[in-house]
């Protein structure tokens, strides 16, 4: 937890400031983006009773004030201080503000039957947080947060901006798509250990691949490049995208972080980035390759590479997805899932050839749809 970090860090013999906040507002935040997920996606929500625990919201620019403010001030080594906006609120107030910011109605219900492992599989499912990180919020959400007392501020001299400002701030970052880093690229399957660097290296014995390219005719090459760039996330699959989302489903059901994390930008993408169920391993511009690395539930490992090349004068798109069964399940997954790849792959590579986009942006799923003939 992060008192225990606090404990771990004050062993050292480095003077330490703590500052500790309740929910931190702000986009690619882990509580601004369940709030986010929940308000957006449920118009009715029959929620667990620790919706009216009551918390202290600060905006993360007013956590970046109070952190800079106290650097090299000796008056406040060695101490630890609760920083929050002036409001006192519920869960249930944060999600109608939020609704309210964005102009949406909502209705929201709690029963007092719903236990804490209920409830944490509910955040589960209907967010794009794991079910690990359910139950840790669960526990936290159980207590009030609320700051014993405002003394940094005054010694500052902070005012922190209060709770509907600090989500439309937040929610104009996200709209202008200047989110740079997200809590959720930070999720990864429990199976998975050490660096990614491992998994860049892609297998080539003892795995099962299959295999696609498409001659470069409907569109220029730097458009196809840019419709690699943009897969997932709003945009979907190119085809077949009920498919992928009930694959996402079946790995949530199983523990699996899903489809919700989507992707922190829908047209520009880095290396570690999360993307779907997917980790971005390479985004290679110079050699216009892409390669993900699986990060859902599976019995081995899966990777999806996308490049253009040049061959006896022909520009191409290729595809290839690579898996490393583990064991006898394994490998029975892997022809379990054959006829599906045969269906969805075929017409995949061939939509992100052929597709163009429309403006605005908000339409590219529609215009994605109409490929999937």
């Amino acid at each position: 937890s992060r008192l225990q970090v606090e404990r771990v860090l004050g062993e050292s013999t480095v003077p330490l400031t703590a500052l500790r906040a309740g929910i931190i507002i702000g986009s690619g935040s882990a509580s601004f983006e369940i709030i986010r997920d929940l308000v957006e996606k449920l118009p009715v929500m029959v929620a667990p009773k620790w919706l009216e625990t009551r918390c202290q919201p600060i905006a993360i620019r007013d956590v970046i004030r109070f952190l800079t403010g106290v650097i090299l001030r000796e008056d406040c080594y060695n101490q630890n201080f609760d920083i929050g906006c002036d409001e006192v609120l519920t869960y249930r107030e944060m999600l109608q503000g939020y609704a309210n910011a964005r102009g949406l109605k909502r209705f929201i219900f709690t029963v007092p039957i719903m236990t804490p492992r209920l409830s944490s599989y509910w955040l589960h499912f209907v967010t794009s947080t794991t079910y690990e990180l359910a139950v840790n919020l669960v526990n936290s959400m159980k207590v009030d947060v609320i700051c014993r007392d405002n003394r940094l501020a005054e010694r500052l001299g902070l005012s922190p901006i209060p709770y509907q400002e600090a989500v439309q701030l937040a929610f104009d970052k996200i709209q202008q798509n200047m989110v740079v880093s997200s809590w959720k690229d930070s999720l990864v399957s429990s199976s998975e250990k050490g660096s990614l660097s491992q998994y860049i290296e892609v297998p080539e014995h003892g795995c099962f691949e299959d295999k696609k390219q498409v001659s470069i005719e409907n569109n220029t090459e730097e458009q196809v490049w840019r419709n690699v760039l943009a897969i997932g996330g709003e945009r979907g699959w190119y085809y077949g995208n009920a498919l992928w989302k009930l694959r996402g489903l079946l790995d949530k059901m199983v523990g699996g972080i899903g489809l919700r994390r989507g992707r922190t930008h829908p047209e520009d993408i880095y290396p570690g980035d999360a993307l779907d169920f997917w980790r971005v391993l390479a985004a290679d511009h110079e050699e216009k390759r892409l390669l993900l690395y699986a990060e859902m539930k599976l019995p081995g490992e899966a990777w999806l590479e996308f490049q253009i090349v040049e061959e006896q004068g022909v520009r191409l798109l290729k595809q290839k997805a690579t898996f490393r069964p583990s064991g006898i399940w394994g490998r029975l997954y892997w022809y379990l899932v054959l006829p599906f790849h045969f269906l969805i792959f075929n017409r995949m590579i061939r939509n992100i050839e052929r597709f163009r986009p429309s403006k605005p942006v908000q339409k590219e799923a529609v215009e994605v749809e109409e490929l999937d003939v």
